[in-house]
C-alpha cells in the first residue's frame, strides 16, 4: 500500500511554503539517495524541478540490462496562490510522482529492490497562474513546456509513464484514474494489454482507457485544441509513452481547490509501482516493437507530429 506516503506527501505539498529542497529531504527521510533539485525561472514565474533515480538491481545505474523506467509528474502548479487558496486538482500529478518515489525508495531501503532502474521527476510551485480553457479553467505554468520535457524527460528512458490530472474534459466520466494508449514517435498504436491487465488488478475494476485525438499529441503551442498537457513528454522522446490521467466523473477545474482525491492519487500510485516491477523484470510491454516496424515500414514515419509542424 502507498496510503501512508499519499497522506505524507499530501500534507508536504499542501503549503504555500513548499519547495523542491522540501520535496528532496522528503524523499531522503525514505531512502532517497541523491534526489535532485533544479530551480528554473520562466516569464511566468519561476519552480524547481525535482528528479530521484530509484536504482534497480540489474538497472544501468548498477551496470545491468533490465530496461529503465520514467515516472513524469505533469502538472502546471500545486497552487494557485493568491488567486486561490490551498492544493489544487492541477497538483495531483506531482503528488503522485513524490509518492511513487517515496515508496519506492522505502521498499528499497528495506530489501523490496527492482530489477530497473525508475527515475522521477515532477516540479514544484505552489503559486502557479491560470489560463482560460473549454469546458473548465486550465492551471497555467510559470515555465514552458520545452523546460518540463528538458527536466523531466528522462534520455536514458525506456518507457515512459506521464501522469496528469485529467479532470477539465466530458470524454472520461470516472472516478479513479485512465490510461491512454501507448503514444511513440508521433504514433498512436494499440493499447497495451500488459498496462490493462495491471490497472485491472490494482483497481479491482474493468479498466478504463483516456481516449486520444491525433493532436493531443502535438506539442503545445500550435493553436489546436488538446485534452491537457499529458502526453506532451511523448514530443521529446522515442520510447513509448502511456498517460495516467486522474480522472472524476464530472468536469473540475484544474485551478479547484479541495478537489483532490486522495484514493485516486493512491490508486495511480499503486499502478505505477506495479508497472516499474513488472516492467524492470520484462514481463510487461508498453507496445509491440515489431508491429510499429511493420506500420513505420508501410506508412512512414509520423515523427512530424512531435514538432511544431508548418509555419506561415
Amino acid at each position: 500500500m502507498s496510503w501512508p506516503h499519499v497522506l505524507e506527501a499530501f500534507d508536504l505539498l499542501d503549503d504555500p511554503a513548499v519547495n523542491g529542497a522540501a520535496v528532496a529531504d522528503f524523499l531522503r527521510r525514505h531512502g532517497a539517495e541523491e534526489p535532485v533539485v533544479t530551480p528554473v525561472t520562466g516569464n511566468k514565474g519561476s519552480t524547481d524541478f525535482v528528479r530521484v533515480v530509484i536504482p534497480g538491481s540489474r538497472g544501468r545505474s548498477a551496470g545491468g540490462d533490465a530496461p529503465t523506467l520514467s515516472v513524469v509528474g505533469r502538472l502546471g502548479g500545486l497552487g494557485a496562490r493568491p488567486e486561490q487558496i490551498g492544493f489544487v486538482s492541477d497538483g495531483d500529478g506531482a503528488l503522485t510522482a513524490v509518492t511513487v518515489a517515496a515508496k519506492l525508495a522505502q521498499m528499497r531501503r528495506r530489501g523490496d529492490v527492482l530489477d530497473g532502474d525508475v527515475v522521477i521527476g515532477t516540479h514544484i510551485c505552489p503559486d502557479a497562474p491560470t489560463q482560460p480553457h473549454d469546458p473548465v479553467p486550465f492551471m497555467d505554468s510559470p515555465v514552458e513546456i520545452e523546460d518540463m520535457n528538458v527536466h523531466e524527460v528522462d534520455a536514458t528512458a525506456d518507457a515512459i509513464l506521464a501522469v496528469d490530472t485529467t479532470k477539465g474534459n466530458r470524454v472520461v466520466n470516472h472516478v479513479g484514474f485512465a490510461i491512454s494508449p501507448t503514444v511513440k514517435e508521433g504514433w498512436i498504436l494499440r493499447i497495451s494489454e500488459d498496462l490493462l491487465a495491471v490497472q485491472q488488478r490494482v483497481t479491482g475494476r474493468a479498466p478504463v482507457v483516456l481516449p486520444l485525438a491525433t493532436q493531443d499529441i502535438t506539442p503545445y503551442g500550435n493553436g489546436v485544441h488538446h485534452v491537457n498537457s499529458i502526453l506532451q513528454p511523448a514530443t521529446a522522446t522515442r520510447a513509448p509513452v502511456v498517460g495516467v490521467a486522474i480522472t472524476t466523473e464530472a468536469p473540475v477545474a484544474g485551478s479547484a481547490t479541495g478537489a483532490t482525491d486522495l484514493h485516486s492519487v493512491d490508486a495511480a500510485a499503486r499502478f505505477c509501482v506495479e508497472v516499474a516491477k513488472d516492467f524492470g523484470r520484462g514481463a510487461l510491454r508498453f507496445h509491440d516493437a515489431a508491429e510499429f516496424e511493420r506500420l513505420v515500414a508501410l506508412y512512414g514515419p509520423m515523427t512530424a507530429l512531435q514538432t511544431p509542424g508548418k509555419r506561415d
